[in-house]
């Protein structure tokens, strides 16, 4: 078994002497505004707060992920599990026990870095070798150990060669063969594969999903490509600012989307937002804007009914796929800006009502005729039905949920 529980986790790196002087007299917190990676941290007397109330129980043998942009917590949580990084205040519990103050090395817990971070003159035997030799395991039982990792992660013919002899993605096996090996209760791993290119990084997913089937073990993976946290989490935990945004199921927080920033984060391209109002009239609710009004479906007619939710401005979201082309007075005008081919479908950037918004129309219609293409500056219609609908309320919550 192993389970993990962390308990309103806090982390708090202590002022440098510029921020000192930063805080002004008398106020509490400020925050600090990283524009390049969209962070806003919260600054108080401690210190930077770089994760806070953080409240997660990951069940034996679970693959959770954390995601979200740079700078927003994910690395440094998965360090304070780690033990690389104390924690501030709360509790994290591994089967039960408490381990705040448990060194790295006895929590049972190996970790896979973004950079390999292979022994350079050691042999791939030899860097597989290297952790159990540390725990003093038996000779035989190392090699019995180290043959059964080669065998499933597919490097047994690369036992005897160094890392520089090897690609990118082969280290990268390696690299978890070495952690895997311990049979640790814990596989913590941080951002594995952006080291990799595009082709790789799509083998490399597909060989983590085989792992995890192969060894009993809990996985806590760390990345900030949604598609990575999509096809490998049981469930996925969306990070901003040093706060949870949302934890479930890929399809969960797919379909249901939190707030503002969980809806346009999860999902390639990203949702499409549109200001509008909420209508409410006597047959139920309606969204509507400009020449636009849809009636909502059944199940978000009862989720806004049972909340009482009153008619009011809304940011609209509907996903590109979700948006038809079609020519009827119930319908939006659009400019076509550009238009990109991408095989089976085509992505139409359009400008509607002064918005940028994103239209992917397949290219063959039902009957497999191919639609003709579509011109910079035409102008085309769409629309979309009421099931496909986000709504969210002036603070960017999602008024379903």
């Amino acid at each position: 078994m192993s389970n993990l529980s962390l308990k309103d986790i806090k982390k708090i790196y202590p002022h440098s002497g510029s921020q000192k002087k930063s805080l002004k007299k008398g106020k509490k917190d400020d925050f600090i505004v990283d524009e390049e990676n969209k962070v806003n941290l919260q600054i108080t007397e401690e210190g930077v707060v770089a994760v806070q109330e953080f409240n997660l129980d990951v069940e034996d043998k679970e693959f959770i992920v954390l995601v979200g942009p740079s700078g927003c917590g994910k690395s440094t949580t998965l360090r304070m599990i780690a033990g690389l990084e104390e924690i501030t205040a709360g509790e994290l519990y591994i089967d039960g026990k408490l381990v705040n103050d448990v060194a790295p090395k006895d929590r049972d817990i190996a970790m896979v870095f973004q950079t390999y971070a292979l022994y350079p003159h050691m042999t791939v035997y030899e860097n597989m070798e290297f952790p159990l030799k540390l725990r003093k395991y038996p000779k035989e039982e190392i090699k019995r150990k180290i043959k059964e990792a080669a065998e499933i992660l597919d490097i047994t013919e690369y036992l005897n060669r160094k890392p520089k002899a090897l690609s990118g993605g082969q280290r990268q096996r390696v690299a978890i063969g070495r952690a895997i090996v311990r049979e640790p209760k814990v596989l913590l791993m941080d951002e594995p594969l952006s080291n990799l290119d595009a082709k790789l990084r799509n083998q490399m997913r597909s060989e983590i999903i085989k792992l995890r089937q192969k060894i009993n073990t809990t996985f806590i993976y760390v990345t900030h490509d949604q598609t990575e946290a999509m096809t490998l989490g049981d469930r996925i935990v969306i990070m901003k600012d040093g706060f949870i945004q949302q934890i479930g199921t890929p399809q969960e927080v797919f379909d249901h989307p939190r707030n503002l920033f969980v809806a346009g984060f999860i999902g390639t391209p990203q949702m499409n937002f549109f200001q509008a109002n909420l209508v409410k009239e006597e047959d139920g609710y309606y969204v509507a804007m400009d020449s636009l009004k849809v009636k909502l479906s059944e199940e978000k007619q009862q989720a806004l009914a049972a909340k009482n939710a009153p008619a009011q401005a809304i940011t609209l979201g509907v996903r590109p796929n979700h948006i038809s082309l079609r020519d009827d007075a119930n319908t939006l005008a659009a400019t076509v800006d550009v238009y990109e081919m991408m095989g089976s479908e085509v992505h139409l950037h359009v400008n509607v009502m002064g918005s940028h918004i994103i239209i992917i129309v397949p290219t063959m219609d039902i009957d497999g005729n191919h639609r003709e293409s579509f011109a910079s500056g035409a102008t085309i219609r769409f629309g979309f039905a009421g099931g496909v609908c986000h709504i969210f309320d002036a603070e960017g919550n999602n008024l379903e949920m």
